[in-house]
């Protein structure tokens, strides 16, 4: 029996960083997928391969830990702690496939963990929620990270554009954000903990200032939510803008993010900034209307996709 489970990644409109002080925040799935499949093995040991990566593995589920046969596999341990809270340690075949890169910022790191625990389920025919998914998702992002939120697990779960409040309930738009987004991304990875880790040590060594920063960014999330449910594009725009002042604020920017920004603006979006942790990864572009000339331009110079928000969460299928 194969179980076969898929999640989308994620785009963090408004809200990141914040969003681990208790701040709301805002994020939408979006079209392209983590895909996880699991059957028996015929061999004795546990293999995990991934050809969109290039990496190859044998895992030892029980001591969380593997033997790497080739490539560099960066999101293994999210893997590993999957299968140790979810698999009986039998030996399995792994075979991942994922449409965006890692350490992108757009939530490689929960799509994986999501669609591997989905599989994992299907597998041991578990039944489960979505509710209960999306939270022990988060436990093994937290258990990796040492610090997470657990807005990546919920959206990568539920997919559709997500308002998450500050006691962390999920309320989905009912409206239809059509426009295109352009993301851009750097050959740059970055580590989501190192990024948390470094904002935290900040704030420690300036507490009001960086409070009343996480303060704004959330206020400027409840004034992006009014301007979702309004269909206010432009104010969504002058907004993004914003949060991307406060982000660069708390040392989360980088040289190739900034330049990606300011590229994409000059050929035609309306809002940009970073998604995600920052100190690599991505961008995104708000372009209505331009959308094309904006993608060029990023592809151009660095990495460039357009993706569209997605409704379809977690998906699961078993076969014989």
């Amino acid at each position: 029996m194969e179980s076969i489970a898929s999640a989308p990644g994620k785009i963090i409109l408004f809200g990141e960083h914040a969003v681990v002080y208790n701040q709301p925040a805002i994020a939408a799935a979006v079209d392209k997928r983590a895909v996880v499949s699991v059957k028996k093995s015929e061999n004795n040991y546990t293999t995990l391969k991934s050809y969109d990566l290039g990496f190859e593995a044998i895992l030892n589920t029980k001591e969380k830990s593997y033997e790497l046969v080739s490539g560099k596999p960066g999101i293994i341990r999210y893997i590993l702690e999957a299968f140790f809270n979810a698999h009986d340690h039998s030996p399995v075949d792994i075979l991942l496939s994922l449409a965006f890169p890692v350490g992108s910022g757009l939530g490689s790191s929960a799509a994986v963990t999501v669609a591997t625990l989905a599989a994992l389920y299907g597998y041991h025919n578990k039944k489960f929620t979505k509710k209960t998914l999306a939270h022990n998702a988060y436990i093994v992002e937290k258990k990796v990270q040492g610090m997470a939120s657990p807005l990546d697990t919920l959206i990568s779960t539920n997919a559709g554009l997500i308002y998450l409040n500050r006691d962390k309930k999920v309320s989905r738009f009912k409206v239809d954000l059509k426009p295109t987004f352009v993301i851009g991304y750097t050959s740059k990875k970055r580590s989501t903990q190192k990024m948390v880790k470094k904002v935290s040590e900040l704030r420690k060594r300036n507490p009001i200032v960086v409070d009343s920063i996480i303060q704004t960014m959330g206020l400027l999330t409840e004034e992006a939510k009014n301007a979702i449910l309004k269909m206010d594009n432009d104010k969504i725009a002058q907004l993004l803008n914003i949060n991307q002042g406060l982000l660069d604020s708390i040392g989360v920017n980088t040289v190739e993010l900034s330049r990606m920004v300011f590229r994409a603006r000059k050929y035609g979006a309306s809002g940009a900034k970073i998604t995600g942790a920052g100190g690599g990864g991505s961008m995104i572009a708000f372009c209505p209307n331009r959308s094309g000339e904006v993608y060029h331009s990023l592809k151009n110079r660095d990495n460039g996709l357009k993706v569209n928000i997605s409704n379809e969460g977690i998906i699961l299928k078993t076969r014989v």
